[in-house]
């Protein structure tokens, strides 16, 4: 079957490409298809960075709950030791 993109057919494509859309519309295109995978990458890292928030907020509230919890101290009762 041979390869589906060999040089010849990308050639093919980029021409029918610049047939279709023209030399000053490649530019817009692209400047537009590079603003939207930046987008992209920001919002995927803004998710990420939420989600590590969390656990780790959660990591502290449970570090704190154990170390309350440890750190109680059992009242001596005095009238054993009469």
């Amino acid at each position: 079957m041979g390869d589906l993109f060999s040089g010849g057919h990308i050639v093919v494509i980029l021409l029918v490409f610049l047939l279709l859309f023209g030399g000053k519309k490649i530019p817009e295109l692209m400047r537009g298809l590079g603003r939207g995978i930046r987008e992209f990458k920001d919002a995927k890292d803004n998710v990420a960075r939420e989600i590590e928030d969390h656990v780790n907020e959660d990591k502290k509230t449970n570090q704190t709950t154990t170390a309350a919890t440890t750190t109680k101290s059992v009242p001596s009762d005095s009238s054993v030791h009469n």
